[in-house]
């Protein structure tokens, strides 16, 4: 009878002092069944509690510096060019109008997930279209007609271009930067505070979007400065031997790089304090093509994931290519539907 009323005691001095470390936000570990009483959660589940504090085991915390409060999304579409400039084949060999609707729909996926858990986030999706065809834009909107969140599709007019951008470029080449220097002027003008740029042929996993918006904050933390963040692990960084520096996001790793192609995600502030160097990848073509973003990654840290969080569908020879250690055929299955 006495063991049972230590036990009873026990109890309640343990839900007490739960409640506590509670109260004052202080989050425990029971190592006895891996799990944290505070979160009621298991160890093997998110322990990070977004915009407040990311949480890592056995590293312990850190308080977010910088929490996001909306997210705008815009996929740069074009369903008329297979390659740019080039006469090569994507991985799978086919239409380009079904790497674009995949994409939309990897992306869909992955936001909508994340603005189940993120409910204090404003996210929206919109689409920047260059060149489709009639019956692909109506695909597009009855993509987007599924989206459980804010969306829209716009049609950028490149009569609005030909007197700023200097040069004599291919249709393709033409589009591509204004489609760009468009999403620039979006992302100035629009009410947000993180902007993530994508190109259509990108396969997003499902824990894309939520594992850059954690690792975001998380970083941000603790760097105490901006930063940019890539959705893929592209091959060819791994060609060069250069120093790097690997970092604990929230269920991935990630590595610092200093190049990457024009899918990215960063603040808005950062857009606007480098905007006049990033309109000139809008207004003139100079290879690379990326190369004021790489001027940036000079000041301020670019991580790419690994394993990748988005796979760039372009040929299987491509360097700038198909991530290692992914499953592409079934990642590219799971985005048949929404």
């Amino acid at each position: 009878m006495k063991k049972l009323e230590n036990t009873k005691k026990n109890n309640i001095f343990k839900r007490i002092f739960i409640k506590f470390c509670r109260l004052i936000g202080f989050e425990i570990i029971d190592q006895s069944n891996l799990s944290s009483p505070t979160l009621s959660k298991n160890l093997s589940e998110t322990l990070t509690v977004q915009g407040k504090k990311s949480i890592t085991i056995p590293l312990g915390q850190v308080d977010i510096k910088k929490k996001i409060i909306s997210l705008k999304i815009i996929l740069r579409t074009c369903t008329s060019e297979l390659i740019m400039d080039q006469n090569k084949k994507r991985i799978l060999e086919l239409e380009k109008n079904e790497y674009t609707f995949r994409t939309l729909r990897s992306l869909i996926k992955s936001t909508n997930i994340a603005s189940e858990k993120f409910k204090n986030i404003n996210f929206e999706i919109i689409v920047t279209d260059t060149n489709s065809h009639k019956d692909d834009l109506e695909k597009l909107n009855e993509i987007l007609s599924k989206c459980k969140i804010k969306n829209k599709l716009i049609l950028v007019n490149l009569n609005d271009y030909k007197s700023k951008i200097k040069g004599d470029y291919s249709k393709a080449k033409f589009s591509n930067m204004a489609n760009f220097y468009n999403s620039l002027l979006i992302a100035k003008n629009e009410d947000a505070d993180m902007i993530y740029f994508v190109e259509d042929d990108y396969l997003h996993t499902k824990n894309s979007i939520t594992e850059m918006i954690l690792s975001y904050e998380k970083f941000s933390s603790i760097f105490l400065k901006d930063l940019i963040l890539l959705p893929s692990d592209y091959p060819y960084l791994y060609s060069k031997d250069e120093n790097t520096k690997i970092y604990l996001g929230e269920k991935y790793h990630w590595r610092l790089v200093s190049e990457s192609l024009v899918t990215f995600m960063t603040s808005k502030s950062l857009i606007i304090k480098y905007f006049d160097q990033l309109e000139k990848m809008g207004l003139e073509w100079v290879d690379p093509w990326e190369r004021p973003l790489h001027e940036i990654y000079k000041l301020y840290p670019c991580l790419s994931p690994m394993p990748s969080l988005a796979v760039h569908c372009a040929n299987i020879n491509s360097i700038f290519g198909i991530s290692p250690f992914i499953n592409i055929k079934k990642l590219w299955d799971e985005n048949e539907n929404l």
